[in-house]
């Protein structure tokens, strides 16, 4: 494919996730207009910082006068997940430069980073994925920022809009990026630690909830495929070991 038809590429395959965002990014920017930021600076977060879990976090936190480092630890420990993402798909983001990284750093979301890992199982020897990528995260972008704008605008005309229960959508699509991505022992784990635990912290004061869930979800996932790991390779060494001649232990 040329360059431009994978990043159109891109695009259309995440159409299905940015359908389910449209509602989400509407009710953050209503419910920040509600909370008492402007018409700028609610755009502004969606312009500079685009992460749409931790904006509604963020704009939940400054609403309820929470502590700024309470804030920025939130917003942190829900971003870390992005970290992992990144990690998995260096691979193929190898010699790339570094303007273009900073870039598709800046657009990984949850969408992207489903969109891509499909089609990386579907196609590993795909060339020119950091175009389909770019499509992808560009297309997520763009109707973030719309939706945002819509939110502000729709906020000030329609009364209660955010307790529409609009954001339902978003939860949808998340399940539908999550579960199908299960498929080890550790991966189901961790997110049943993560629901179990979300359930009995989500009362909590300041989002410390969310803290925790993801702190003990992540522990759990680490250690368990940590395990697993060490038994899928413990067979290969055993069988390695007896190959080797034995001398005679009695001397």
């Amino acid at each position: 494919m040329t360059p431009a038809r994978l990043f159109l590429t891109g695009a259309r395959d995440t159409l299905p996730l940015i359908l389910a965002a449209i509602p989400f990014g509407i009710v953050y920017g209503a419910l920040a207009m509600n909370n008492g930021l402007s018409q700028w600076a609610t755009l502004a977060i969606s312009l500079f910082v685009f992460a749409g879990s931790a904006q509604f976090i963020a704009v939940t936190l400054v609403a309820s006068a929470a502590a700024v480092p309470v804030i920025l630890l939130t917003v942190f420990v829900v971003n870390l997940r992005h970290m992992l993402y990144a990690a998995s798909l260096m691979p193929w983001m190898t010699g790339l430069p570094q303007r273009i990284r900073v870039l598709m750093a800046f657009w990984l979301t949850d969408e992207t980073y489903a969109v891509v890992t499909n089609r990386i199982t579907r196609d590993p020897e795909l060339r020119g994925l950091p175009w389909y990528y770019c499509g992808s995260g560009l297309a997520m972008y763009g109707n973030w920022i719309l939706c945002t704008w819509l939110g502000i605008t729709l906020g000030q005309h329609i009364p209660d809009i955010t307790r529409w229960g609009l954001d339902v959508a978003m939860v949808v699509a998340f399940i539908g990026i999550v579960v199908p991505a299960l498929q080890s022992r550790a991966q189901w784990a961790c997110a049943l630690c993560a629901g179990a635990c979300s359930l009995l912290t989500w009362d909590w004061p300041h989002q410390s909830g969310l803290l925790l869930t993801a702190l003990v979800a992540i522990t759990v996932g680490v250690v368990l495929e940590r395990r697993d790991n060490s038994k899928a390779n413990r067979p290969a060494y055993e069988a390695e070991t007896q190959s080797l001649p034995q001398g005679d232990i009695s001397k």
